[in-house]
């Protein structure tokens, strides 16, 4: 009996640890809208290189002068570096110009397409679900 129990504990763990990948992976489509573009200038407060998702955050000033810190999601790691990107590329404290898409719930967050490092001018793709821009919309 207690050998069943187990075995049905350690299906029951292996059949999480399967659907845990998928549960956290998400469609562009669900949480961003791509007829919202958006163009973001500001410095950057966390950088954070994971899987399934690059995220960075972004300190952006409005033109009243009220700061907002936005969340800007990326492809995954290996899509970046792909794309030109290492894990050092971008720093807290760089000046970044990112073109996006913004989510759909209204927060401050966006899907990134690409990110230009104002201290070089250098822009780079960000690997994410929606490279392109929707037409007419390129910064």
């Amino acid at each position: 009996m207690r050998h069943r129990a187990a075995l049905l504990v350690a299906a029951g763990f292996g059949l999480l640890m399967a659907v845990l990948p998928l549960m956290a992976h998400h469609s562009f489509a669900a949480e961003y809208d791509s007829k919202k573009p958006v163009t973001l200038k500001g410095t950057v407060t966390k950088v954070d290189w994971t899987n399934p998702h690059v995220y960075f955050y972004l300190d952006v000033t409005d033109d009243s002068g009220a700061i907002t810190n936005w969340a800007l999601e990326m492809g995954p790691p290996n899509g970046l570096q792909r794309s030109g990107w290492t894990r050092n590329t971008m720093h807290v404290g760089d000046v970044v110009i990112v073109a996006g898409t913004m989510a759909k719930d209204g927060a401050k967050q966006a899907n990134a397409r690409s990110v230009t490092l104002a201290s070089t001018g250098k822009k780079l793709g960000a690997a994410s679900s929606e490279s392109q821009p929707p037409a007419g919309n390129e910064p």
